[in-house]
């Protein structure tokens, strides 16, 4: 795609106000980022119905005309880094109206986002595709690191199905299919006994196993009822479901993962245990492949980021990569890690915007 230079001077930068400014955004998506139904249903969850403040909206005014162009926000996000709290947000919903698609106003608007972002949160950042990558880059945003999709197949028949003939797909998958039941049963031979149910909507128990679980020094989200509530519960998006586990009579919640399955695999979006700030464990793992086998699905999904060293538990589980993709961030100067890349953190799907 060709993209042309356009007078930048003919635009002008100014704060929007996501109840002032709704229908002037929802028009400049029309077209641009989705179906109109859905747009308007996400508007009124993810822009006025955050528990943690109103994102962070810039809109680009066309001078000429005093016309609205363009239109992006920072989603608020809460987190923790190094032993405190972290005010985060996430760049979404960037769109421009056709006849203003050039570089020099997007690049105008995101710069003014970005900085009207970080003089109320600590960092800001995104999940640019290949194509925004570059402009990422230009606009002096460092690289925190991929996230990863890791995958484990529980019916190998359905994969065989897509490409061996009928007859040699169904016998060998059913072979296959008891090799990787059998593996499961013997290393969950030892495992402590855990109560699992599932929920439809986020557990109050969330909040005292975020509040006894150690969080570590690494940058993650808060992962309380409240936040789980309108990131999934309240979100129109998406069915959600909770798989609670609890290594007593279920008095107390040990570990939880936010489901959806979508063509017959079982996303995992987000997730926490007693141990995750370590590596979540291995029983936890095996209790989410039995709880998928007894839905009846395919295979499980995951998207990381995290240390390498945190994976052991889901690569022992037989999670395999499948793609990758980067995540970018701006700091605010004075709590800009530096050169200090190598810092721990857990960033999960639901980190993103929907």
């Amino acid at each position: 795609m060709h993209v042309t230079a356009a007078p930048v001077d003919a635009y002008a930068l100014q704060a929007g106000d996501v109840v002032a400014d709704r229908e002037t955004v929802l028009s400049i998506w029309h077209g641009n980022l989705g179906e109109q139904a859905h747009m308007r249903a996400k508007y009124e969850w993810f822009y006025l119905r955050c528990p943690f403040g109103a994102p962070v909206l810039q809109l680009l005014r066309h001078v000429p005309d005093d016309d609205i162009a363009g239109t992006c926000a920072a989603g608020r996000r809460r987190m923790v880094w190094r032993g405190g709290d972290l005010q985060a947000g996430v760049l979404v919903d960037l769109a421009v109206r056709a006849e203003h698609r050039s570089l020099g106003p997007a690049l105008a608007m995101q710069k003014g986002l970005i900085q009207a972002s970080l003089e109320q949160v600590g960092f800001v950042y995104g999940f640019p595709n290949a194509r925004a990558t570059a402009i990422f880059r230009r606009l002096g945003a460092r690289k925190l690191a991929d996230i990863v999709r890791h995958a484990r197949v529980l019916r190998p028949g359905s994969y065989l199905r897509r490409r061996l003939p009928a007859y040699l797909a169904a016998p060998l998958g059913a072979v296959l299919d008891l090799g990787l039941r059998a593996r499961d049963a013997i290393r969950r031979i030892g495992a402590p006994r855990l109560q699992a149910s599932w929920s439809d909507r986020a557990d109050p128990r969330m909040d005292d196993l975020w509040a006894r679980s150690p969080h570590g020094p690494g940058l993650l989200a808060v992962r309380d009822a409240e936040r789980l509530r309108w990131r999934f519960d309240e979100a129109p998006l998406a069915t959600t479901r909770y798989l609670l586990l609890s290594a007593d009579d279920g008095a107390s919640l040990d570990a939880w993962f936010a489901t959806q399955v979508v063509d017959d695999v079982l996303h995992v979006r987000d997730f926490w245990s007693v141990d995750a700030a370590t590596g979540i464990g291995k029983h936890w793992l095996d209790a989410l492949i039995t709880a998928a086998r007894r839905v009846g699905v395919a295979a499980v999904s995951v998207e990381l980021a995290t240390r390498d060293a945190m994976l052991g538990n889901w690569r022992a589980s037989g999670f395999v990569e499948r793609s990758r993709r980067p995540i970018y961030a701006f700091w605010r100067t004075d709590l800009d890690p530096g050169e200090d890349e190598g810092f721990d953190l857990l960033f999960t799907s639901a980190d993103e915007d929907e």
